[in-house]
């Protein structure tokens, strides 16, 4: 007989042969154990447990409760705080990224209503009160885009790269921030850009832009005053005197390649050679062949020449270019000389009057010289001019931009890759020129050499005698054993050291290292000389609000046309006017726009006012040129929200998967819970009433 789950079996009884009879006994102990107590306590535990995940509506409370689960479910909760992770910092740079967005649909509006005035100014009609009028909205527009440029979002700027703090254009036009791109983590190993620096906006490079130059200067025709052409004669363009036929023609011509080499070239023409002749040979200059041309070289109707580069991406494009004729002389005389300054001291005038013994026709004006502000012949030299001053600032014009590629230079970037050269600058030289800040004259010849030949050298020439033989000193290098640099190893942190101490007649007062180390580290508390953002050397007077000093850097044979090499290096110059370029200065350019409403100059016009004005022809090109470079910023703008919008979708998408996954591994199917809850019970329920009922049976019954 078997009674609940154990029996035991105390005797069996042999009653006869046919039959056995066992005697079974049951204690009340075994009774209580193997009925009620083990399955009282199984029945109790699992009506616990299943009361506490309806309580909890999770399947365990503990990893002991189930290894596998806990495991699993630990997981699913950390891929479901990085999800939360990427899901705010995605809608956070989305924000930032949409705000950009609107900001320049408003550049962009602004941009049209400023080239829709630009377009009224280029009418004819025009008066001056017209045009002042159109200038002054045209400078309240430049008030929205400064405001426009400093919109700021919870406190942070939009357009200052990292530098969200700061506010990044000034009052002046100058970019204040930096170039750094702002990532959003959007997934494993996986980010995503969604700003755009103001470096990039206001101030980066269209390498799809080519650059294109023009001349200042006006021309008519001298005889008539009508326009000229490419067909018309070289007389028409320089004058004629009765008597004297035909006058030889020359012009000296200066510039830089797009790939950064320099050149010069003296062409000589009869009165009767075209205009056509001298503008084939300028583009002959650049690397124009029979079979291609490099640039494009014409005149447009007030007589200016137009270099346009037909590389794209290259921002080194030069020109410059004087013309002179020997009315004397049929042979041209003094006017074919080997030096350009000879012209000067020959007393040549700028103004065509038949009876001029020398006529010097300048075609591009900047209104300074070095050495005198108002020249008789202010613009026949071409880098030899001082440096502008502005207070305590004297800055250079000529942006230093790297040979291999548009980069501008650094303080670290070595001359040579810059330097207009294919060969080394062992046996080159620069001359540095002016006064100092104490109002005294200097006169440094720099020496490029190379190791071998002793190294580079600065050297001074202060009793006029033009031999540099006053005082010499190396220019170190920051090597371990401390010598004079080699002429291709020398950056433009030393050449700018050189400077400094020049300027501020900060000198070593020995050739050595360490006193040269000194006199550097002394210089600076009187005076700094550095690269600007776009690559021009700035001197600045730490002691005066209005410095003394002026400044001319230049290449020691510059002018000299005994040769045709062209200038290692040229930091400031008398050179042709912008008027495209894959470079773009935002501000800077709006400004020179403007400015050719408010000087009502239709075209580049040296004869008054801003000489070096664009004019308002022009000026429309170049908006153009700034529309084109903010669509595509607005363009990389609005792909970067399409990402990020797309990233925020994924991420909710797969949120929601990890979510419902968490949710199958650990959380309680209430319904199944509920069912099993009923089940325990009823087994509880049945257990206590067998329990009732056999607790009233006897031995005798069971026996």
């Amino acid at each position: 007989m078997q009674l609940g789950t154990d029996i035991a079996i105390i005797s069996v009884i042999y009653e006869n042969k046919s039959s056995w009879r066992c005697i079974v006994r049951i204690t009340s102990s075994m009774y209580y154990k193997n009925i009620y107590s083990d399955n009282n306590s199984k029945l109790s535990k699992n009506l616990f447990d299943v009361n506490k995940q309806i309580a909890s509506g999770l399947q365990i409370q503990y990893a002991k409760d189930d290894i596998r689960t806990f495991t699993e479910t630990m997981r699913l909760d950390n891929e479901i705080a990085v999800l939360g992770q990427v899901k705010n910092s995605t809608q956070s740079a989305y924000k930032f990224s949409d705000q950009s967005d609107v900001v320049l649909n408003e550049f962009n509006t602004s941009i049209n209503r400023t080239r829709t005035l630009l377009i009224q100014a280029a009418n004819g009609t025009n008066d001056d009160v017209s045009l002042d009028a159109i200038a002054e909205e045209l400078r309240g527009l430049e008030s929205n885009f400064k405001n426009l440029a400093n919109t700021s979002i919870n406190g942070q700027y939009l357009f200052s790269g990292s530098a969200t703090d700061t506010r990044p254009i000034s009052e002046t036009g100058e970019y204040l921030g930096n170039d750094t791109a702002l990532n959003a983590f959007t997934g494993s190993r996986i980010s995503q850009q969604y700003n755009i620096s103001g470096a990039e906006l206001f101030l980066g490079d269209d390498n799809t832009n080519s650059r294109t130059i023009t001349t200042n200067v006006i021309n008519k025709n001298l005889f008539d005053d009508s326009n000229l052409s490419g067909s018309s004669e070289i007389r028409d363009l320089m004058g004629d005197k009765n008597g004297v036929s035909p006058n030889i023609n020359y012009f000296y011509i200066r510039g830089t390649k797009s790939d950064g080499i320099s050149f010069k070239e003296k062409y000589s023409y009869s009165d009767t050679d075209t205009i056509d002749n001298l503008l084939n040979d300028i583009g002959k200059a650049y690397g124009n062949n029979s079979l291609i041309d490099v640039v494009n070289v014409t005149m447009n109707d007030v007589g200016e020449i137009i270099i346009k580069d037909k590389m794209k991406g290259s921002s080194k494009l030069d020109f410059h270019m004087v013309g002179a004729i020997d009315y004397t002389d049929s042979n041209g005389g003094t006017a074919d000389v080997s030096d350009i300054d000879d012209l000067e001291a020959n007393g040549g005038e700028t103004t065509y009057p038949p009876g001029s013994e020398l006529y010097v026709k300048e075609f591009i004006k900047s209104g300074f010289v070095s050495g005198s502000e108002a020249s008789s012949l202010e613009s026949i030299v071409y880098d030899r001019v001082e440096f502008t001053k502005d207070g305590s600032f004297l800055t250079a014009n000529m942006p230093q931009i790297l040979k291999d590629g548009n980069d501008f230079a650094i303080a670290s970037t070595k001359i040579s890759k810059v330097a207009a050269s294919d060969n080394t600058l062992d046996g080159t030289s620069l001359k540095l020129n002016g006064k100092n800040i104490s109002g005294n004259n200097y006169d440094v010849k720099i020496d490029f050499k190379s190791t071998a030949n002793g190294g580079s050298t600065f050297s001074f020439d202060t009793d006029g005698d033009g031999n540099y033989d006053d005082g010499t000193y190396d220019i170190f290098d920051m090597g371990s054993s401390r010598e004079a640099v080699d002429a291709d190893e020398m950056t433009y942190q030393q050449l700018m050291d050189v400077m400094s101490m020049v300027v501020t007649d900060t000198l070593p007062s020995s050739n050595t290292s360490s006193d040269y180390d000194v006199a550097v580290s002394d210089s600076a508390y009187k005076g700094v000389t550095t690269l600007t953002d776009d690559g021009k050397i700035k001197f600045e007077d730490s002691n005066h609000g209005t410095t003394k000093a002026t400044i001319a850097l230049y290449d020691e044979n510059s002018d000299d046309f005994s040769n045709n090499l062209g200038s290692i290096a040229t930091f400031n110059a008398n050179n042709s006017l912008t008027i495209r370029d894959p470079k773009t200065d935002f501000f800077k350019t709006l400004n020179e726009i403007i400015t050719s409403v408010e000087n009502h100059k239709l075209n580049p016009d040296s004869s008054s006012g801003d000489l070096r004005n664009v004019g308002i022809e022009n000026a429309i090109e170049m908006m153009d040129d700034l529309q084109d470079h903010v669509a595509r910023s607005q363009s990389k703008v609005g792909a970067q929200s399409n990402t990020l919008t797309k990233s925020l979708e994924r991420t909710e998408t797969l949120e929601i998967a990890s979510i419902s996954l968490r949710s199958s591994v650990i959380d309680t199917d209430l319904a199944e819970a509920s069912l099993t809850l009923t089940q325990l019970q009823l087994n509880y329920e049945a257990m206590l009433s067998i329990v009732g009922k056999v607790s009233k049976l006897s031995l005798v019954n069971y026996l």
